[in-house]
């Protein structure tokens, strides 16, 4: 996998090994990354199911201000700090050992500019956390990417890319 674009473009970091970690493809992460590119420069971030990171690395190398990474896997997790530290880390990065619902149900509203979530497609908590959103809109924006047969709440706009989906969930101004 590689950074995509902005101060570490080009930069590869590792997958986690096995498939525990399904790691989004550069195609959808681009993808991703230009629907949120705009809300990017200063943001607060928080990247939920964390994996490798690569989410919360591609914001903070297109100027995010501020990540918190949440993954409960000690194995992915070590993983995930080997990648910020092969792009040389930075101030704003916080890695949260724990797991996504849990993390996201202590939230205030407005806590994060933008929030991305790549949970296992297996789980439903991907449905989980957009309930949460919607309960407590702890992001201004919030995607998560889920298999395209899982229907999300209708609040949602969703794309489709092959079988992988993005739901963007946004917060009214």
């Amino acid at each position: 996998m590689r950074i995509i674009a902005g101060r570490w473009k080009g930069r590869r970091i590792s997958a986690p090994p096995g498939d525990a970690v399904r790691p989004t493809g550069d195609r959808v992460r681009e993808a991703w990354m230009s629907i949120v590119h705009p809300l990017l420069p200063d943001a607060r971030v928080l990247d939920l199911c964390a994996g490798s990171g690569a989410l919360g690395l591609e914001s903070l190398s297109r100027g995010a201000a501020e990540c918190d990474f949440v993954e409960q896997s000690p194995k992915v997790l070590r993983v995930l700090q080997e990648n910020l530290a092969l792009v040389g880390g930075h101030p704003g990065a916080q890695v949260h050992r724990d797991e996504a619902v849990r993390f996201v149900a202590g939230l205030e509203a407005g806590r994060y500019d933008v929030a991305f979530a790549d949970p296992p497609y297996a789980s439903d908590v991907a449905l989980q956390l957009a309930e949460l959103w919607i309960a407590v809109p702890f992001a201004s924006v919030f995607a998560v990417e889920h298999s395209s047969t899982v229907v999300m709440p209708a609040i949602g706009e969703t794309r489709r890319y092959g079988t992988t989906a993005l739901t963007f969930f946004r917060a009214l101004s």
